[in-house]
């Protein structure tokens, strides 16, 4: 009998019969069984529907009859084993005519081969194209030089890269089991972590895999994640920026892990180096002000008042021209060693810049402020040695204490350095406390200094002062004293606007235009038959610009004075600022016939030897040395200045004696031998205009104007 394609039962050639339904009609797969020879014994409907021919076609012929395509194929192979060793055989196969692929089971049997079998092209394709799509992307993850992860939605590991196992050899080495492939991710991130850090990540990957889709992609505002964390590693701390991105159309996420640590530690450096001194290591101005503003904004009542203390060292300039930068630049550190260990704890140091220092006192009232300023006025006692140089060093520090109702960090800033100025212009190593009157004095240094910058020098003028030889009482000369007209405040004396000139450099172009002013003056006066020798004040500013040769040789050119009618006059201080530039000058200037004095001698502080070997010709006695003498025992009070005088004779120098303002002051300096003298009692300072008819006065009152002084004769200017 044979089985027909409805089921019904047929006789075999064996005499055999079946019953007269399929019992296997039902089942999803498909079902045929072989003969030992290869023959079709039975199919049921899905076999026929599947191979897409009837049982009556079939049931009878070869299978490799019937299907030629299968014959030496794989299919053949699996077969033939399955008959040969009785093993079951499972596999899949693409059946080329239909293009499509199948799962098959094939079992050995008593009579043959039972082979059950199913269409899967759609599902094997769709595994194909998944697992192309992990291998592309393991490529991917492989090729990228981040650790990275891909990782499922129940948070598990499925692939990582070697970067990601390179790191956790490091976890390893450190005694911690680095994640891998298979672990949760999350628990493989604690490692090293900041618990912040974590819980910031454990929320993002939370969102981003249970975030809902729609028509298969994530939302695009949460489909990503960034964050940036520090991680210990070993001994060092390492900073990465983490990336998670869920793929499309899944619950996956790619977590990339890129080690940003040379950035940050860059970023600090700048940062770091923003908010201090290149030198020093201290903080800078900016920093300094942000540390002021939150110690002035903070209000807790154990707090107290701020204090301010700037630090300014005397004649740093000094130092650093005739020692040279390095030299200057480690007295610099020195001194920031220094005042750092003499803080209280919790006070800060910083450098402002130059040879500019600051300390915040917190917790500070204005006499426990004063105490740490002369606290570490006492820092400066024992000398710096700096390069094997041995270097006194002073400092001149203003304090400043915050009012309780004020937060203002740049005014308590400027009140600390108003009180510095007032330190250093009553003398050197000295403490001053601001006042509100030192407020008014720095508004007006800030005017001075941008009117400087602008037409103020337009508004300068020059008064002239006699200077008069004490054998014959005949004016020699005048002294050029420069005063600044000014609009709403009328004449102002240089003290009070000078010393910002020096400060900001206009003091160069302000010397430059008084050299032009006074040297045509003099000119015009000799024109007149009074050939007054004029003398100028030059600052120490002008050494160091290198132009004074050249803008003395322009005003005399200009004015055709001839060079032995002018005369430079210098402080002792200006040519102990940088005595290098200053004796090359000279030279130069002396070399073309200029006279070159020593002015307010007995004020500064260099050596005798310092000032006699530079190419001076006069010296000039500051009055300070006078009002001493005259306050000496009696039988001593010309004993000092003999002595002077006598040294300058013997060196060829000429004296003159400033600040005569009495009797017993010519007299007194007559006795000493002096050759010149001016003040008060021989002459006050006149405008341009009256010099010519004062000096007139004196030569038709017979031309000793010391005698015409004592006797009491008022000579008057105009």
């Amino acid at each position: 009998m044979h089985w027909t394609r409805a089921g019904s039962v047929r006789e075999h050639d064996d005499g055999s019969q079946a019953g007269a339904s399929d019992p296997l009609a039902g089942v999803p797969d498909a079902v045929y069984r072989l003969d030992a020879h290869g023959r079709f014994r039975y199919l049921n409907s899905a076999a026929e529907a599947l191979m897409e021919r009837t049982a009556d076609e079939l049931i009878g012929q070869h299978a490799l009859n019937c299907f030629p395509d299968a014959r030496g194929s794989f299919i053949e192979e699996q077969f033939r084993g399955a008959f040969t060793d009785g093993l079951a055989r499972q596999f899949t196969y693409f059946y080329a005519p239909q293009k499509r692929w199948y799962e098959i089971r094939a079992f050995r049997d008593q009579d043959g081969l039972a082979v059950f079998f199913r269409d899967v092209d759609d599902h094997f394709r769709s595994d194909q194209q998944r697992d192309a799509e992990v291998r592309e992307l393991t490529d991917v993850l492989e090729a990228l030089p981040s650790a990275t992860v891909l990782v499922d939605g129940d948070g598990r590991i499925i692939n990582a890269n070697r970067a990601w196992e390179v790191n956790g050899e490091v976890f390893r080495s450190d005694g911690h089991k680095p994640g891998g492939v298979g672990d949760n991710y999350l628990d493989a991130m604690r490692i090293g972590l900041d618990p912040a850090d974590h819980a910031v990540i454990d929320a993002a990957m939370r969102r981003l895999v249970q975030e809902p889709t729609e028509g298969g992609v994530a939302y695009p505002a949460t489909a990503t994640f960034d964050h940036d964390y520090s991680c210990r590693m070993g001994e060092e701390t390492a900073w990465f920026r983490l990336q998670a991105s869920r793929v499309i159309g899944a619950s996956r996420v790619v977590v990339t892990h890129t080690d940003i640590t040379a950035r940050v530690r860059s970023e600090q450096a700048l940062a770091w180096q923003a908010a201090h001194d290149d030198l020093t290591g201290l903080p800078n101005r900016s920093s300094l002000l942000r540390s002021i503003r939150d110690a002035l904004t903070d209000r807790s009542s154990d707090t107290g008042a701020t204090g301010l203390l700037v630090l300014d060292l005397d004649g740093f300039k000094t130092v650093n021209d005739s020692l040279g930068h390095e030299v200057g630049d480690a007295l610099l550190c020195q001194v920031a060693a220094r005042l750092a260990e003499q803080v209280r704890p919790g006070d800060v140091v910083g450098r402002l810049g130059g040879d500019q220092f600051v300390v915040l006192a917190r917790g500070c009232d204005s006499s426990e402020a004063a105490a740490l300023a002369f606290r570490l006025q006492t820092t400066f006692a024992l000398p710096f040695v700096a390069s094997g140089i041995t270097v006194p060093v002073s400092a001149s520090i203003g304090v400043a204490v915050s009012r309780p109702d004020s937060d203002d960090a740049h005014q308590l800033l400027s009140d600390a350095d108003a009180a510095m100025y007032a330190a250093k212009g009553s003398g050197r190593d000295r403490v001053h406390l601001f006042s509100p009157g030192l407020r008014e004095a720095a508004r007006w240094r800030l005017e001075v200094a941008t009117r400087l910058r602008e037409d103020a020098i337009d508004q300068l003028v020059v008064h002239y002062q006699p200077v008069v030889r004490l054998d014959t009482g005949e004016v020699e000369g005048v002294e050029a004293l420069v005063r600044w007209q000014h609009p709403e405040r009328g004449l102002l004396p240089p003290d009070s606007f000078l010393s910002v000139a020096e400060e900001t450099g206009q003091v160069i172009p302000i010397t430059r235009w008084l050299l032009r002013e006074t040297t045509r003056r003099a000119a015009e006066w000799a024109a007149e038959g009074l050939p007054l020798r004029m003398s100028v004040n030059v600052s120490a500013r002008h050494f160091s610009a290198e132009t004074l040769v050249r803008d003395v040789r322009v005003a005399l050119r200009e004015s055709g004075l001839p060079a032995d009618q002018l005369v430079l006059e210098l402080t002792e201080t200006t040519v102990a600022e940088d005595p290098t530039r200053a004796e090359d000058q000279l030279t130069v200037l002396r070399s073309f016939g200029v006279r070159v004095a020593i002015d307010d001698f007995g004020t500064g502080w260099s050596s005798l030897a310092q000032l006699f070997a530079l190419p001076i010709g006069t010296l000039k006695i500051d009055r300070s040395l006078l009002n001493a003498a005259e306050r000496a025992a009696a039988g001593e009070s010309g004993a000092v200045l003999a002595a002077i005088v006598g040294l300058t004779r013997t060196l060829g120098i000429r004296s003159v004696a400033e600040g005569v303002e009495t009797p017993e002051h010519l007299r007194m300096v007559r006795d000493a031998g002096c050759d010149l003298a001016q003040g008060w009692l021989l002459g006050q300072a006149m405008p341009a205009d009256a010099v010519p008819g004062f000096v007139r006065r004196v030569q038709a009152a017979g031309g000793d104007l010391c005698a015409l002084a004592v006797a009491g004769a008022a000579i008057h200017a105009g």
